[in-house]
């Protein structure tokens, strides 16, 4: 394994994603939200389709029918959906925080669907996140922002995607999968119509956004599939941290936000309680080598 190259790849992921939410949120000043979903989830389902055709990757599979598969594609949907509907009505910069609590969830969620013993050292590391998420949200405070609840939720059906990945047996070439996931963003735009506001023409300047986004998303999933595949995700994993700096970075110089001390307080015990749960997985997986 290549750790180095999959760090820098899940770096490069990482760059990808922030950008692309970065385009999501000027396209979100004009336009509405469900338009901005279609067009980015069919533009990319078209995409990965000429991918999939020239690299003749299977398009259709009866496995795409079963249980794991099903439930990945709709906390993609809905993962992705609330997400976006995050950066749209929120800062980038707290939006992209509270996703960072993600790994979090997954290690819940491995305790209760996967029966994974997890000690105390990292339940407190949850518990600790978990606070990060409170700063940052700040229930029942006037700074509290109803519509970063979306973001909570998005971390969850992400959360929710990767561990139905872990359940799916068939290996599937990551094209296909792109694919899928792609088109059940752009179908989710759907759902949301009937509380947009009316579907508008892109503006030049819009479609390079749009087109902005496309490429960074794409070029975002390639990386970290690279990066999986070249590392080993104990030590490339702790990296996918550095989104949330390219999207502070960005949300101050381009958008001029200004985070709160206790927003970026907030940001940093996630990102600690985070990396330090991947550590201690990283040594119990250590240990069990070498009493095999």
């Amino acid at each position: 394994m290549d750790n180095l190259k999959g760090a820098l790849f899940m770096i490069l992921a990482m760059a990808g994603f922030a950008f692309e939410d970065l385009f999501i949120k000027m396209l979100s000043v004009n336009l509405p939200v469900s338009e901005i979903i279609i067009i980015l989830g069919f533009s990319g389902s078209i995409i990965f389709l000429l991918i999939g055709l020239l690299t003749k990757a299977p398009i259709f599979h009866r496995n795409l029918l079963t249980i794991p598969i099903i439930v990945r594609t709709l906390c993609e949907l809905f993962g992705a959906l609330f997400f976006v509907l995050a950066i749209a009505l929120t800062p980038l910069s707290s939006a992209s925080a509270i996703l960072q609590v993600l790994p979090l969830l997954v290690t819940i969620g491995a305790v209760i669907f996967f029966k994974e013993k997890v000690g105390w050292r990292r339940w407190s590391a949850v518990f600790v996140g978990f606070i990060g998420v409170l700063l940052i949200l700040r229930p029942g405070f006037e700074s509290f922002m109803p519509a970063s609840i979306f973001a909570l939720l998005a971390a969850m059906f992400l959360a929710g995607r990767d561990l139905a990945t872990r359940a799916i047996e068939v290996k599937f070439s990551s094209v296909t999968i792109s694919l899928y996931a792609f088109l059940a963003f752009g179908l989710s735009g759907f759902l949301i119509m009937p509380f947009s506001s009316e579907m508008l023409l892109p503006n030049s300047k819009e479609i390079i956004y749009f087109a902005g986004a496309s490429a960074f998303g794409v070029i975002a999933y390639y990386s970290i599939v690279i990066a999986a595949r070249t590392g080993e995700m104990s030590v490339i994993s702790p990296f996918r941290y550095s989104r949330l700096v390219f999207a502070m970075i960005l949300s101050v110089i381009v958008l001029s936000e200004r985070p709160d001390i206790l927003t970026l307080l907030g940001a940093v015990i996630i990102v600690a309680s985070g990396v330090y749960t991947f550590i201690r997985e990283n040594v119990i997986g250590r240990s069990k080598e070498r009493v095999i």
